[in-house]
């Protein structure tokens, strides 16, 4: 069995059928027999539209539940042992979503689609295009 994790950013690109998402991670999504999404990335997308810092997904904040799971998306909630690993994780990366994100990634032996390369070095395989 095949599952893919989706960094934030990969997610909103295949929401808003954005084509700077590269192909090979369009196919690797689209040929998993799960594709995952971290709850985490509902708070990031959400608290990102309430300040103002992603218009791109003011039209889609709102229905952000219900269309990840119409569309096939499963979510993976935040356990506690991940938010104390993603809290504890030895990373110069401040960025407390992408955090969670990684140990989510690391726990449950995911590949991350993510194009942001501070991903690297973690123990977790990452695949962009």
């Amino acid at each position: 069995m095949s599952a893919v994790l989706l960094d934030t950013n990969a997610f909103a690109m295949v929401l808003t059928d954005d084509p700077r998402l590269p192909l090979e991670a369009r196919e690797r999504i689209g040929e998993a027999d799960r594709a995952i999404l971290s709850v985490i990335s509902l708070v990031e997308i959400g608290q990102k539209v309430r300040l103002g810092k992603w218009p791109e997904m003011v039209p889609f904040a709102a229905g952000l539940l219900d269309r990840a799971t119409a569309d096939g998306f499963d979510l993976q909630p935040l356990s506690p042992s991940a938010a104390l690993a993603a809290a504890l994780l030895d990373w110069e990366h401040r960025d407390p979503f992408d955090r969670m994100i990684a140990v989510v990634a690391r726990q449950e032996d995911l590949l991350l689609i993510a194009a942001d390369t501070a991903f690297d070095g973690l123990g977790v395989e990452r695949l962009w295009g």
